[in-house]
């Protein structure tokens, strides 16, 4: 089912992708013969009007073939070539467009939906298999001291609890108006190394106003921290941590076991990642095609094609070998633990 989770999560975060750059193409007038999402051979493909579309093995990836993008079809008066360069730049930057407005709106979505975590000492959720479980709590349980030390929000009494890993531990609680004592040994968290019981907040759902403004909060505040980690990481400041397909499949599986909400926070945060990544100027990726198209606004005439597609078809060759790489350290990384 973690497969499955995040093959569809893959597969609409490189639909919008792509689908930006098919839509911005098609406002253009610029002809696109194929629009597939996958690589590989082909699934299943139809054409419908001049356009091809098709779903292919690999959903690690996408594409639009258009007209004069290629040698074969650099003469064609629809092509990608002929258009004006603010077309051609916009066409190029509506994928990753795309990839921001959806994260936009899941933030938006789960805000709406699912709401946020309500700062009140209410538990919302028991975990199976954990402290708080095998103790007897319950969803809807009021915790009002933790050794004996009162407390009225989630913050104050998650606080308590973080100082206290591996320790036995003394919890007040009201349950249908009636007040029990429930003692047990909480976890230590092998990360963060604090104290675990295994509990989660309630959740409160926002308004359509606010949700649009924590929702534009939340993507502004994750796309800074993003740009704020490569910075930090090609600077030298702090190690890389990449992981590829397989290491995003944990992490999906590790974000469903915390329900809906984690999903699809993680599946924003996943397509912001892809948007910007998009536009990094690297060859082969959005960011490269915008540098050569930056380049000709300057130069007044475009970069030899033959030259630009041979750069973008070394840096897809480089990509995928690094691909290959993260792949390869997910796996020995994940049998090791």
């Amino acid at each position: 089912m973690t497969i499955i989770l995040a093959l569809v999560i893959f597969s609409i975060l490189i639909l919008v992708h792509e689908g930006g750059h098919f839509l911005a193409a098609k406002r253009a007038g610029i002809r696109v013969d194929e629009f597939a999402i996958g690589l590989g051979p082909a699934l299943w493909q139809a054409k419908k009007g001049e356009t091809t579309y098709s779903l292919r093995a690999f959903p690690l990836g996408g594409y639009n073939r258009m007209a004069g993008m290629e040698g074969a079809d650099l003469d064609d008066p629809r092509g990608f070539n002929r258009q004006p360069l603010g077309k051609r730049m916009g066409v190029i930057a509506a994928g990753s467009g795309m990839n921001f407005l959806l994260a936009i709106l899941l933030f938006i979505f789960a805000f709406m939906i699912l709401g946020i975590p309500a700062d009140i000492n209410v538990v919302g959720r028991v975990e199976p298999d954990m402290p708080a479980a095998r103790a007897g709590l319950q969803a809807g349980d009021k915790i009002l001291q933790v050794d004996n030390t009162p407390v009225t929000t989630w913050r104050d009494m998650v606080q308590l609890i973080y100082e206290r890993p591996e320790q036995k531990i003394t919890l007040l609680l009201e349950r249908d108006g009636r007040q029990q004592q429930v003692t047990l040994t909480t976890i230590k968290d092998p990360q963060a190394g604090v104290g675990m019981i295994g509990i989660g907040p309630t959740w409160e759902r926002q308004g359509i106003g606010r949700s649009i403004i924590l929702g534009l909060q939340q993507a502004l505040e994750i796309t800074r921290l993003i740009v704020l980690s490569l910075v930090q990481m090609v600077t030298g400041r702090v190690a890389a941590e990449v992981v590829g397909p397989v290491g995003i499949i944990q992490l999906v599986g590790q974000a469903a076991t915390f329900g809906l909400a984690n999903v699809l926070n993680f599946m924003a945060v996943l397509s912001l990642d892809l948007g910007l990544i998009n536009l990094l100027p690297v060859p082969a990726l959005d960011g490269s095609r915008l540098v050569f198209l930056g380049l000709e606004g300057v130069r007044g005439r475009p970069i030899n094609p033959e030259k630009e597609n041979f750069v973008h078809l070394i840096g897809f060759a480089l990509l995928m070998g690094l691909l290959i790489l993260i792949t390869y350290n997910d796996l020995v990384r994940i049998f090791s633990s």
